[in-house]
């Protein structure tokens, strides 16, 4: 018998099998490895699908999908994906992605094609492994890809000095390396969205923590190829997408995103004193928004540069937009105060 016909045979037996059951029939005349080979083609094939952990997966036929229970896994080949129709797939695959709150159920669709969408069209990867759990307090959802990486693709499309400068831009909302079909808002309002946000890529790490409200930015021993987005949100959550837009409007009833929040502790590099060309580095995209929130939580003091080239040469510049600075502590504002800023008086 064929070693597909197998596994597919006690799968059917079994109801679910794990990768030792197959080796253990075939007493042993095919390595651990090569049987995993063959059941990772079933799955990308959809002829099994993959449940459990990582440590402890385990493979079911389609029509057992019931006895995966709380996770599924899937990876599937990159090109002509529709994020939409891989969605609905996973509803019928993960029966309680259904049984979701209405409230988090439109979140969950809209954060996880965003993110589905960005593989598609930014990654050039072959393949895209997704993950998708529920637990006892929470929803979660990875997106895995194995492509260019996107702080890589954003330094390089937007010739950027580092790919730590791609992260700071891509706070900031309204950044994508293909202006013309997209916006640059899905990572931005699903990283807003979230509960914890994680973006990992080639040995650097973007952790989101909307729950402390703190953002963290961390160097990963392992490098990891592509980029990995994992996404989490409370089953308990009151949050509602119109919220989260809202807050990034100026005007109450506008349609567009216009008003962004920049934490300035990002961009303070080997002192405490921060420089004219870093506030230039803050500024960078900026003139696309009518409202622009700085956020000085744990900056002990800037330099008398930083604040003139931002509350007096920008806003001389652009006098339409306002700049609006919060958790200041004394030096800061001190500083601030010193230098002639009209949208403030």
């Amino acid at each position: 018998m064929d070693i597909k016909e197998l596994i597919l045979k006690l799968a059917k037996q079994h109801d679910r099998i794990k990768t030792s059951d197959v080796v253990k029939e075939l007493h042993n005349t095919k390595s651990r490895q090569y049987v995993n080979s063959v059941i990772r083609e079933l799955v990308n094939k959809k002829l099994l699908l993959k449940g459990g952990a990582t440590a402890g997966s385990f493979y079911v036929l389609p029509q057992n999908s019931r006895l995966i229970g709380q996770e599924i896994t899937i990876k599937l080949k990159r090109e002509d994906l529709e994020e939409h129709k891989v969605f609905n797939d996973l509803k019928e695959k993960a029966p309680f992605i259904n049984d979701l709150k209405e409230n988090i159920s439109s979140i969950l669709f809209y954060a996880f094609t965003e993110m589905l969408n960005n593989a598609i069209e930014h990654s050039r990867s072959q393949y895209v492994e997704i993950s998708i759990r529920k637990d006892k307090e929470n929803i979660i959802f990875i997106v895995n890809d194995f492509g260019a990486g996107a702080f890589r693709n954003i330094m390089q499309e937007r010739k950027l000095k580092s790919e730590l400068e791609a992260i700071q831009d891509l706070l900031k909302g309204k950044t994508t390396t293909q202006p013309h079909s997209h916006t640059g808002e899905g990572i931005f309002f699903t990283s807003k969205i979230a509960d914890i946000f994680i973006l990992e890529s080639f040995g650097l790490r973007l952790r989101i923590d909307n729950i402390i409200k703190d953002v963290f930015i961390e160097e990963m021993a392992k490098q990891k190829k592509g980029t990995k987005v994992t996404f989490t949100l409370s089953l308990a959550s009151k949050k509602h997408l119109s919220g989260v837009f809202s807050q990034f409007v100026t005007e109450s009833g506008s349609v567009g995103f216009d008003k962004t929040e920049i934490k300035v502790r990002l961009y303070v590099s080997g002192t405490v004193y921060i420089s004219r060309s870093q506030a230039r580095r803050i500024l960078t995209g900026l003139d696309k928004f009518k409202t622009i929130i700085l956020d000085f939580d744990r900056v002990t003091t800037v330099g008398q540069a930083f604040a003139d080239e931002i509350f007096r040469v920008f806003q001389q510049i652009h006098p339409d937009i306002k700049i609006v600075p919060i958790n200041m502590v004394e030096p800061v504002r001190f500083m601030i105060d010193r230098v002639e800023k009209p949208s403030l008086s």
